[in-house]
């Protein structure tokens, strides 16, 4: 079984090098397809997603490609999120069919979501370009509040399923700030995601729904595969790849729902 988590770690890294998405939305239905309980599957993810994405920041941030305003406004709503959310989940912890259960119908729907994310997603982007001069008029306290607002969204359904950090939270900074560049956003969402995925992996931990030993095997599986499918980074056209993953999480997500 060890080797089947280093070979799931492998593969997801090497997913997540080659197109930037698809960890959470990817690891946790895995560890759930080998048994593994929802509440330590989103634990363990979580902090396993810390990890990998924690190097990224540093070499965003040295290509000076995190906006650290904006990071601070998402962080201001999902790490509070993350906490309350962490605290219901407490309190539900003595009856875990209830927790199991809640998180499966979540994560089920966060799985659709993403999936949407992933299909339209140049729509998306043609949608936030074309708006984006409206955007701009607005005052920057109104923008801020809702840079906020999505922060919150993005904390509970993060803590609740792993998922969300990459895909969701990457097209909502899109069309809430189109007119900064793509490596911009993209490195500052994964500036979010870190602290994010760590308060809710530590708080998950605290709640017992971590297993090292599958963190680890799932690390010494993900880093080569990242490095390897940072490689094959635009060979394999995005038109392919994009239908495959999300027809792929909507057969997940809707098993997990129905």
């Amino acid at each position: 079984m060890e080797y089947g988590y280093i070979v799931a770690g492998l593969l997801v890294g090497f997913i997540v090098g080659m197109t930037g998405v698809g960890g959470g939305s990817l690891m946790t239905p895995i560890l759930l397809w080998f048994g593994i309980s929802p509440a330590t599957a989103v634990g363990t993810d979580l902090l396993y997603a810390a990890i990998t994405k924690g190097s990224g920041i540093f070499v965003h941030h040295k290509k000076k490609n995190i906006d650290w305003n904006i990071t601070g406004w998402l962080a201001a709503g999902s790490v509070p999120a993350a906490l309350i959310t962490l605290l219901v989940l407490h309190n539900l912890h003595s009856d875990l069919s209830v927790v199991n259960a809640l998180i499966k119908q979540a994560l089920g729907v966060a799985l659709l979501l993403t999936a949407v994310a992933i299909v339209f997603k140049p729509q998306l982007l043609k949608w936030g370009h074309r708006h984006a001069s409206s955007w701009l008029y607005l005052p920057p306290r109104k923008l801020n509040s809702i840079t906020v607002l999505v922060g919150v969204f993005l904390g509970v359904i993060v803590t609740l399923t792993s998922i969300g950090a990459g895909a969701l939270g990457t097209v909502a900074l899109f069309l809430l700030y189109p007119m900064i560049s793509t490596s911009r956003l993209v490195g500052t969402e994964i500036a979010h995601a870190v602290p994010l995925t760590l308060v809710a992996g530590l708080g998950h931990a605290g709640l017992g729904n971590i297993d090292w030993h599958l963190l680890m095997y799932l690390l010494i599986g993900s880093l080569p595969g990242i490095y390897f499918g940072s490689h094959l980074t635009g060979r394999v056209p995005e038109t392919v790849l994009r239908p495959c993953l999300a027809v792929m999480l909507v057969m997940i997500g809707g098993k997990l729902i129905f």
